[in-house]
């Protein structure tokens, strides 16, 4: 019988899809790490912005190469699993946990503070923006346990319509408001800001641009990874460096930096909403500032559901990289099987989904955005340092191994390449982190405290599970989970061996498309009894796969499929079967050819119909005229 692959992706994604989807997480960053970096930056907010960039681009180059190596999802994770072992896997996972759990808290914190400030001004302040976050988290997570399948196109559609938004108030911001003077007048070196301050805005600044690990969680979905992946992440890069040079300036500019009476210094970018700031809205607050007139009140509200929207996805998204993270970390028992336990009905991991959601939906609670923000980056940070260091060791222990695409800057030492630009990122990354705990003491008791309980109960599970702490041990499952799994709860197209029908495949398009669901093609290949069931049968297995590609070339990249051996009479229970296994909403089969005497569908077709696993479509050929369709 052949191997089935149920859950293998198709790799149809080329460099625009893959950089879209990144710049879709990327650019929604910058909605509200303008407002928290300008309260501690100030004046120097454009230049934290340029640094943090350059940091960004290391760290990008590190995901091209490293990704363009093991074009699989997991990222830090994956690379450390391929460059130490498990528990610097598992390391590396628990940091994105952190990471994903308050991208989910950021993201919907700031949603209704947006839709504040157009609709409600209660939902700019707490608590009207804290129980508007948790409601965000609440609707989504229930969303995700029932299962909820992104949409790349949406995702792409979105991600240039918010690039074309921040292109379009650069270009509006240069002409109306950019002042190169006032920038450099609102400028007090030691004062405003302190440099302690500077030194926590620009690992906070990282918020900004975190987002790049999509790119290697859809890695596996890649055409040619060694060549797309690389491209998309340096199109990313340069858009959202392009962006992000201009913005903070244009917003100093509409916001500039005052001082008070009291001596202190302030802009309303980073001042609380109670107090007659914009830290919660801060590109609403810039657009506000620009007086377009009888333009002002439809650009307002334009760019502040605009910004809710993207926000409100980002949520989705970083609940949706819990859910897969969870499973994963389950299938390689990293974390106990409870949490990655599916959904009896929905088929999702739903335990972790809730466990998680409900951590983010606490972490809201205090209402302090800074924290918030504070430990994205510091979970950020601890998986950009990782991903780093992991490049550099599979530069020295793998030289051999297949390089699709190698960063800038190497230097021949000790007979290997070092990566200069993996050594000077993980060194600005790490610095980051070390700046982050040293400075703000509730990021370091929360986010070690956060890696010591990982650690833990990692420990504590393999020893129960009879397993060391470093080997690599996957749960062999027949099927996988998470969102891609609800194209398989879909139409079955079962084919017997030299019968393909692109009439019945035509119907499968036409019934999935109402719903949106997949498509898996089944065709039968008859071993006569002198021979194993595993016997090869070169013809019968190539004719099998060309039935297969020839139904993908009609319903494109919903379809997947799979060929197995069968003996006499038995292909219509193994049809049953196979439509049970993935509850199939409609099977879809097409007659054979009749001969004298003959039953009028044939023995398999009458097998299905009689057990009938699902609606039964029999789709007869344009020639047949008596058949037409029976269900």
């Amino acid at each position: 019988m052949a191997e089935r692959r149920l859950h293998s992706l198709q790799r149809v994604l080329g460099v625009y899809p893959l950089a879209s989807s990144a710049y879709g997480n990327v650019g929604s960053s910058i909605y509200y790490a303008l407002g928290l970096v300008a309260a501690l930056a100030l004046g120097l907010t454009p230049l934290v912005f340029v640094i943090s960039g350059f940091i960004f681009y290391l760290t990008a180059s590190t995901y091209a190469e490293a990704t363009a190596m093991y074009p699989e999802a997991g990222g830090s994770s994956s690379f450390a699993r391929h460059a130490f072992n498990e528990f610097w896997s598992f390391f590396a996972a628990w940091g994105q946990m952190l990471n994903y759990t308050f991208t989910v808290a950021v993201s919907a914190y700031f949603v209704p503070h947006y839709l504040g400030g157009l609709f409600w001004d209660a939902l700019r302040h707490p608590p009207g923006d804290v129980v508007g976050g948790i409601v965000v988290i609440a609707v989504l997570a229930a969303v995700n346990i029932r299962g909820v399948k992104e949409s790349t196109g949406v995702n792409v559609t979105l991600a240039l319509v918010d690039f074309a938004t921040q292109v379009l108030l650069v270009l509006v911001g240069l002409v109306l408001v950019f002042n190169p003077s006032m920038l450099v007048n609102q400028i007090h070196l030691g004062v405003a800001p302190q440099w302690s301050d500077f030194l926590v805005a620009i690992p906070l600044c990282m918020l900004a641009y975190t987002g790049i690990e999509t790119i290697s969680n859809l890695s596996e979905e890649a055409k040619d990874p060694g060549i797309t992946v690389p491209r998309a992440i340096n199109r990313v890069v340069v858009a959202v460096f392009a962006i992000y040079a201009l913005l903070p300036a244009i917003a100093l500019s509409a916001l500039p930096v005052v001082k008070q009476a009291d001596g202190s210094y302030i802009t309303k970018l980073g001042l609380p909403e109670d107090q007659g700031g914009f830290a919660g809205d801060p590109i609403l607050g810039v657009v506000k500032q620009l007086h377009l007139g009888f333009l002002q009140a439809p650009a307002e509200l334009y760019v502040g559901i605009l910004a809710a929207t993207i926000l409100f996805i980002a949520t989705n998204a970083g609940l949706i990289g819990v859910s897969r993270l969870v499973y994963s970390m389950g299938l390689h028992r990293q974390m106990p099987d409870r949490l990655r336990q599916l959904h009896p009905r929905y088929g999702t991991p739903w335990f972790g989904i809730m466990i998680f959601g409900a951590l983010a939906c606490v972490t809201l609670i205090p209402g302090k955005a800074e924290f918030l923000g504070n430990m994205y980056a510091f979970g950020a940070m601890l998986s950009f340092t990782i991903a780093h260091i992991a490049v550099i060791s599979l530069r020295r222990t793998q030289p051999d191994t297949e390089r699709p695409h190698r960063g800038p800057g190497n230097l021949r030492v000790a007979g290997f390449e070092l990566p200069l630009f993996a050594v000077v990122g993980g060194l600005a990354t790490f610095i980051s982190l070390c700046v982050l705990t040293v400075l703000h003491v509730s990021v370091a008791i929360a986010g070690i405290g956060w890696l010591i309980l990982g650690v833990g109960v990692y420990a504590l599970y393999r020893h129960r599970q009879g397993l060391d702490l470093t080997s690599t041990v996957r749960v062999a499952v027949p099927k996988s989970a998470v969102e891609r799994e609800v194209e398989y709860q879909s139409v079955l197209v079962a084919f017997e061996d030299g019968q393909y029908s692109p009439q019945a495949v035509a119907t499968a398009v036409k019934l999935a498309a109402r719903r949106r669901r997949g498509i898996h093609v089944l065709v039968t290949i008859t071993v006569p009894n002198s021979l194993p069931i595993r016997a090869s049968l070169p013809e019968q297995e190539r004719r099998a796969q060309s039935t297969i590609d020839s139904a993908r070339v009609l319903g494109r990249r919903r379809v997947t499929g799979h060929w197995e051996k069968v003996r006499a009479g038995e292909a219509g229970r193994r049809i049953v079967q196979e439509a049970r296994e993935i509850r199939a909403a409609a099977v879809v089969m097409t007659p054979p050819a009749r001969t004298p005497g003959g039953s009028l569908f044939g023995r398999t077709i009458e097998t299905v119909l009689q057990e009938r696993p699902a609606r039964v479509i029999v789709e007869a050929p344009p020639a047949t005229k008596p058949l037409s369709r029976a269900a």
